[in-house]
């Protein structure tokens, strides 16, 4: 009703079941999210698990320390 689509609410359903699983795993959603919007068009799918929250954190410093 208040998502402005028949898909729409799926997809909110979507993104904020990705924000409380950041949060579980003591991540910070926004940053997670930024980085990752970054960086997902870059990535082979066979490394796309690097981006599941509790994965993120890891890559993260591995890729900035990298560069």
């Amino acid at each position: 009703m208040f998502a402005g689509s028949d898909r729409g609410g799926p997809r909110a359903a979507d993104m904020y079941s990705r924000i409380v699983i950041a949060k579980l795993n003591d991540v910070d959603p926004q940053a997670c999210l930024a980085d990752v919007l970054a960086r997902i068009n870059d990535q082979p799918v066979s490394c796309l698990h690097e981006f599941l929250p509790w994965n993120w954190e890891n890559t993260r410093h591995a890729n900035h320390t990298q560069r």
